[in-house]
């Protein structure tokens, strides 16, 4: 009898199967701006060959939050993963943020092969302040006035594959009407911010950031995760722009975590990432 591959059996069944060890570069340049280097960390599972890439975009309500400590649950799923750093509204005003995400699209996209992942079909990942960045970026693909000139590889594509957006806000010109006196103190000072005026003075900035207002029908598909109690970013925010797919009748999956906030465990729960890779792997391919 093998009582060693009986003893690895049982850990395997107690501890669950292995994960992917990881290779992690950190403070890769991928753009200068006038007001700072833009980097990114990248997390490169061990062992699978050429993985899909997915890029991780920071929350903290737009003025804050860094690339450190990034959610890893897709990379023990065996994706590589990019966290970037941007531009805040602290250092710079919309859309300049939507620019530093392309530029991180197209220097990744461009830069492929050196670091071993694939180029050809990239996802974007995102969280409140992020998650709305991410649906932003992922639904304006040659967009005037959203695309930008940061980097180095402005003639590679800035076009997205896929996009994860987890309990963004989706339409800035409705957003205060639906919040909660919470979501009021936290929004309204930080969407002023952002575009560096009243919002009162706003209005074409308010839905020029909207992704709403950008839904047509050449957007990639959509994973919308929400919160049911979140106190922050109205519930209404994730109905409304899967509205706005389905109205399109483009690929998109909205899932409720029942008693869910504003972030948090619930939001890494396995059967929930699950479904996330499910979806990428349904509509990336395998």
């Amino acid at each position: 009898m093998d009582w060693k591959k009986i003893i690895l059996s049982a850990l395997v069944m107690i501890t669950g199967p292995a994960v992917p060890a990881q290779k992690i570069t950190r403070d890769i340049p991928y753009a200068l701006t006038p007001e700072k280097e833009l980097k990114l960390d990248l997390y490169l599972p061990d062992g699978i060959s050429n993985p899909y890439l997915v890029i991780w975009v920071h929350g903290g309500a737009w003025h804050s939050g860094s690339k450190e400590n990034p959610p890893q649950d897709l990379v023990k799923l065996g994706y590589a993963l990019a966290s970037i750093s941007y531009r805040r509204t602290s250092e710079a005003k919309f859309p300049a943020m939507i620019h530093d995400i392309k530029a991180a699209v197209r220097f990744l996209r461009s830069h492929a092969d050196q670091y071993g992942y694939r180029g050809d079909k990239i996802t974007l990942l995102g969280s409140s302040a992020g998650g709305h960045l991410v649906a932003l970026a992922g639904l304006t693909n040659k967009h005037e006035g959203l695309e930008g000139k940061i980097g180095n590889d402005l003639a590679t594509s800035s076009e997205i594959q896929a996009v994860i957006d987890f309990f963004g806000p989706a339409d800035l010109t409705t957003i205060l009407s639906q919040s909660t006196p919470h979501g009021l103190n936290v929004r309204t000072p930080a969407l002023a911010l952002m575009f560096g005026k009243p919002l009162e003075q706003a209005t074409e900035e308010l839905k020029m950031a909207s992704p709403v207002y950008h839904v047509d029908a050449g957007d990639p598909p959509l994973f919308i995760c929400h919160g049911d109690l979140d106190p922050q970013v109205p519930i209404n925010q994730s109905i409304q722009l899967y509205g706005k797919y389905r109205e399109l009748d483009l690929p998109v999956q909205l899932e409720f975590v029942h008693g869910g906030g504003h972030g948090g465990k619930p939001f890494s729960d396995p059967a929930l990432i699950q479904k996330v890779d499910q979806f990428l792997k349904k509509h990336l391919g395998r």
